[in-house]
């Protein structure tokens, strides 16, 4: 099994012109030559994401996905921007060529950055890895440094303070969830009330540092050095980033931390080796962020529950697309089953919550 992230066949009704695409990077982007051959990754369920092969030459596309999109969701201006400003304060994000507004060329917007060749880790450790506890225990306190690094650049010395507002920011994510969960409601969802009622009553104050918020740190969103698997070289997917509270968007990436403990049901949701002997808990988690942050972190429920909440309202929105069969991917159709899982975590965790 060949480590680094591979690419496969397209999957039906995703297609691309290979012919445009190629006509347009040239045109773009100077020096190519030889044919384009297109491919697509398999990871993902929001964005597509391609990759293009020249000769001399590798990129990754991304454009939105076909059907029914979320108002202000898939800004593919906004992500290209945010890869060339922030680079300049956190060096892992890849470098972006060029964005495409013309959505007559492939039928949106898109834009093409490089392609960073290394390791994504998906469900499971690979086991040519090799990787001991202790070892996976240092790639788990790596990946968690790599996010407080991230939370703390400055964000306006890289001419993206106006990139979201930090003030109100809390309440604003509990409301524009609330709302979009309820957009994409379909007749076999649950309302999540209770858990919207909670989260409403227990809302902190906004965080007195606000940091960028990526939004969707797991991962299957970062890159490893083939070389030096110890190593990140990469941060992927920063389709969702913005400013506000840095707890919020640790709350986002716990919510998809399944630990080794965790039930049956729980584990089928897993998209990353976070079960793995050495990777931390969510609350040793907690507590490492809240160290290497030199913050102090009181109890974490409110932001789980908000995370895991999140997390159902993109489970829904993609849901509802299959649903009206606005997408074809069949791994959709189990998104209901996921959304009710996670409305049972959250009644689990404010059942015992001392907030």
């Amino acid at each position: 099994m060949a480590l680094t992230d591979q690419s496969t066949r397209i999957r039906t009704g995703e297609e691309l012109d290979a012919s445009i695409i190629d006509a347009y990077l040239k045109a773009n982007i100077p020096g190519l030559s030889g044919e384009a051959k297109i491919s697509q990754f398999p990871g993902g369920a929001s964005n597509l994401t391609y990759l293009i092969e020249y000769p001399q030459q590798e990129f990754v596309l991304r454009r939105p996905p076909f059907g029914h999109k979320a108002k202000s969701a898939h800004d593919m201006g906004r992500e290209y921007r945010i890869l060339n400003q922030l680079n300049a304060g956190f060096p892992y994000c890849p470098k972006a060529y060029v964005h495409c507004i013309d959505e007559s060329v492939i039928g949106a917007e898109f834009y093409v950055m490089e392609r960073v060749k290394g390791i994504i880790l998906r469900s499971d450790m690979p086991a040519e890895l090799n990787f001991s506890a202790e070892q996976t225990t240092a790639l788990c306190k790596s990946f968690i440094d790599k996010l407080v690094e991230l939370h703390n650049v400055d964000y306006n010395a890289c001419g993206l303070g106006d990139l979201g507002k930090p003030e109100g920011y809390v309440e604003r994510q509990i409301r524009g969830w609330s709302d979009r969960y309820e957009k994409a409601l379909t007749p076999d969802a649950p309302t999540w009330e209770p858990v919207k009622a909670w989260l409403n009553d227990k809302m902190p104050a906004d965080h007195h540092k606000p940091g960028i918020v990526h939004n969707d740190y797991r991962f299957d969103n970062v890159i490893l050095d083939p070389n030096n698997p110890m190593q990140i070289i990469g941060v992927l997917d920063w389709e969702m980033t913005t400013i506000g509270d840095p707890l919020m968007d640790l709350g986002n990436t716990l919510a998809y931390w399944i630990e080794a403990g965790d039930p049956a049901p729980v584990q089928l949701m897993r998209r990353q080796p976070s079960n793995a002997p050495g990777m931390l808990t969510r609350q040793q988690f907690v507590d490492y962020y809240a160290e290497k942050a030199g913050i102090e972190i009181k109890s974490f429920d409110f932001y789980y529950t908000y995370g895991l909440f999140r997390l159902a309202g993109i489970v829904q929105q993609i849901y509802y697309r299959f649903y009206h069969g606005q997408t074809q991917d069949k791994r959709f159709a189990q998104f209901i089953h996921m959304n009710k899982l996670l409305e049972q975590m959250c009644l689990q965790v404010i059942g015992k919550s001392t907030l």
